[in-house]
């Protein structure tokens, strides 16, 4: 499987709504709404997320992960002088797991150790991807409401882990 990126195109909504709403699927599967209540839910959550993020991170790349040239998630960064800001990145359910997000993480760790930056990610407290996150060297350096703020260096710093 060949892994490409290109950056989103206004044409691309329907598909990037597709894939947030995926990362939310277990989560309202235990609210007791319709399919359409939880339909506009999700729309509406993710145009907050989607403008937030290009009000936000003007200056970030925002590309689609490309398998085989078909689109299969998103990779949001955010390149700044000493730290790699990983915005956001997802996965369609029938991709995750197959170590394609962790070939893109240390494909990001080699390029901050390259440049001799951080790189940091905000993780929800209960996203099973800490476990990557933390297999990779990443740590939680602050909590940040249902989130951690989580970093990873180019060196030990002997940074203590939060959970």
């Amino acid at each position: 499987m060949k892994i490409s990126f290109r950056p989103i195109q206004n044409n691309d909504e329907t598909f990037l709504f597709k894939i947030y709403a995926s990362t939310r699927e277990e989560e309202l599967a235990a609210v007791p709404w319709t399919s359409e209540q939880k339909h506009e839910f999700l729309r509406q959550q993710f145009k907050a997320q989607h403008d937030h993020y290009q009000k936000h991170f003007s200056d970030a790349q925002f590309m689609l992960i490309l398998a085989n040239d078909e689109p299969i998630g998103r990779l949001y960064r955010d390149d700044r002088e000493n730290e790699i800001r990983l915005i956001d990145i997802a996965l369609l359910p029938a991709f995750r797991g197959q170590g394609i997000g962790e070939k893109m993480l240390r494909d990001i760790l080699a390029e901050g150790k390259r440049r001799d930056v951080l790189v940091r990610i905000h993780v929800e407290q209960n996203n099973p991807a800490l476990r990557l996150y933390s297999r990779l060297g990443f740590q939680a350096i602050e909590e940040q409401g249902i989130y951690y703020l989580m970093e990873w260096a180019p060196q030990d710093k002997n940074a203590e882990v939060m959970f």
